[in-house]
């Protein structure tokens, strides 16, 4: 998988896992999901969700967090779908010398495939990659701002040490990119209790052996 320099300007930005000394906190699934089905509150799903797809710079850390943990339960959540058109952005994606001409194919296909998973983050950091190619600073910003978002949720709903105090996360793909944001990298990975992914790490510089992910939404597929 590709690394790009969003995953530097991330370890820069924040200390490494063992530094962190913030609290967490478990997402509360069902405060969420009542709030973002309230038409009066300010948490309301579908409001969220344009300003989200709009890029807004205004989102909050309580909009990030309900945005990406209500997700689940929208009729179109799907943990393993495939984008439609994953084939055809995966040549791009695999391509080390990508060529100019390309660069608004990749950003059309990439948009496509948010309104299928707006929560892609591997195919948002390959945007990111784009604009930065194109010199498109503005742009550039409010992808890695959206980035940071859902990072920041991720990393606050746990820290990771053990089954209970996991990181909550609605996709596999995000557990990749929480390594990636601690600069770790997977040495095997195992279920835990029906409940958690466990990855054990290939040695680091913070001695981390492994690290719990809580991906118990990915299997109530259904039960919404």
């Amino acid at each position: 998988m590709k690394k790009f320099f969003i995953l530097i300007i991330i370890s820069v930005l924040f200390s490494n896992i063992q530094a962190q000394e913030k609290t967490f906190e478990s997402p509360n699934y069902d405060a969420i999901q009542h709030a973002i089905q309230d038409k009066s509150s300010i948490y309301y799903y579908s409001d969220l969700m344009q300003r989200f797809e709009n890029y807004d710079t205004t989102l909050t850390f309580e909009d990030y967090q309900h945005l990406y943990y209500g997700y689940v339960f929208q009729k179109d959540y799907s943990p393993y779908k495939r984008f439609s058109k994953d084939e055809e952005l995966l040549e791009y994606y695999r391509n080390t010398n990508i060529k100019e001409k390309d660069y608004q194919t990749i950003i059309e296909l990439v948009n496509e495939s948010l309104e299928e998973f707006p929560f892609e983050t591997n195919y948002l950091e390959f945007m990111l990659h784009i604009y930065t190619l194109k010199e498109d600073e503005e742009m550039a910003n409010k992808i890695l701002r959206r980035l940071l978002g859902i990072i920041s949720v991720i990393t606050s709903s746990g820290d990771g040490k053990t089954c209970e105090t996991a990181y909550h996360v609605i996709s596999v793909s995000h557990e990749y990119l929480i390594l990636n944001y601690f600069e770790l990298t997977i040495k095997s990975q195992s279920l835990v209790e029906m409940k958690c992914d466990y990855i054990a790490l290939n040695k680091n510089k913070e001695k981390i052996k492994g690290l719990y992910f809580n991906v118990e939404k990915l299997f109530d597929i259904g039960i919404k």
